[in-house]
């Protein structure tokens, strides 16, 4: 496996037609710990992909053929982005090659796929991280140590509602849209975000879903585009989540802060945290010291990567655990369980009943 060393890393960007690849270079190419970048796609298209290839200046090498990349025997880590449908395969031949790897979620189309590639890492000893860079915010954080430290007691119920933008301001002839490419609709593309927080600000673990799931949009899709669902977590606590492309006022495009209304909210029996919008925090709390309900604010440095120093910081603390050990911020066992979570979702809204995760 190659020898990481601050300063002289070289990454591979896998997938350059992906909604994030171009955010995601742009983080390679602003951490100076990455000296070179090798960019590959199946489908490379030199007039297509022209501008993202000329992106700074550490592209060293494009191709097409992922072999050609593997083979070089100097790659750090890589950093996938590419449909669904081949994610599994190609981290497969990734990891087998001894090549760190950063996921884009959902890694795989199903929990089984997304467990070979977990098996393949470990027999390779390859550390593995998935792009849930929404760990890293401060506010969550912040949201995180609360509610762990017992700052709103036990907690009693957690509640997510995640709007964007709607499918007619995207493209929805996009792989996104097709279940055979993508798996799913909303809550595998933007709502395994969400899982994912509820699990790691609380250390809570989803245990049954009770979920409803359509296709309102009226464009030709065949994924859901809106869904509600109950959650019971394993302690008692329940929970409610409401994803959806439903917004009509809120603009188009992938990379769209303005185009979410998002809420997530962890209730106590002594408090409760809430989190209205990515920098802020809302905080009630009986148990610690200070006004009992106080709102924060949160201003990381903003830069063109993805998720701006937020997600510089995760990607470093990935980059750490490969070079010095440990594990990445967000592991390729988190995407298994929202995945897992995802399944049973489907699962209870095809059986009209709850489902156990």
């Amino acid at each position: 496996m190659p020898t990481a060393r601050t300063g002289s890393l070289k990454a591979a960007l896998l997938g350059l037609s992906h909604p994030h690849s171009q955010p995601h270079l742009a983080t390679l190419q602003n951490l100076p710990e990455v000296a070179e970048i090798v960019a590959w796609d199946e489908k490379l298209d030199r007039r297509r992909h022209g501008p993202l290839l000329q992106y700074g200046n550490k592209i060293a090498f494009s191709t097409d053929d992922l072999d050609s990349v593997l083979r070089r025997g100097d790659v750090d880590f890589a950093v996938l982005c590419v449909p669904t449908d081949v994610a599994a395969e190609v981290a497969c031949r990734v990891l087998a090659a001894g090549i760190h790897l950063m996921a884009e979620k959902p890694v795989g189309m199903n929990p089984a796929e997304i467990r070979k590639v977990i098996q393949t890492a470990k027999r390779a000893g390859a550390v593995t991280g998935v792009l849930y860079g929404n760990r890293f915010n401060p506010a969550i954080l912040e949201a995180r140590r609360l509610v762990r430290s017992g700052a709103i007691g036990e907690i009693i119920s957690m509640e997510v509602r995640m709007m964007t933008t709607g499918v007619k301001f995207r493209d929805s002839s996009s792989w996104l849209f097709q279940r055979r490419r993508a798996g799913g609709g909303v809550l595998t593309w933007l709502g395994c975000h969400y899982f994912d927080l509820l699990r790691y600000v609380a250390g809570e673990e989803i245990a049954s879903v009770s979920a409803q799931v359509a296709t309102r949009s009226g464009e030709k899709i065949d994924v859901e585009d809106v869904a509600a669902l109950a959650l019971r977590f394993r302690s008692g606590a329940v929970g409610t989540f409401h994803a959806a492309y439903a917004l009509a006022f809120a603009g188009g495009g992938y990379v769209n802060p303005g185009g979410n209304d998002n809420y997530v909210a962890w209730t106590g029996r002594a408090g409760r945290v809430v989190w209205p919008e990515r920098l802020r925090l809302h905080i009630e709390s009986r148990v610690k010291r200070g006004p009992p309900i106080r709102e924060k604010t949160y201003k990381p440095r903003e830069t063109s990567s993805y998720g701006g120093a937020v997600g510089e910081a995760f990607l470093r603390q990935f980059i750490a655990a490969f070079q010095h050990g440990g594990e990445a911020g967000a592991t390729i066992e988190d995407a298994l369980r929202t995945a897992e979570i995802i399944e049973a979702a489907h699962r209870s809204a095809k059986a009209g009943r709850e489902v156990r995760v």
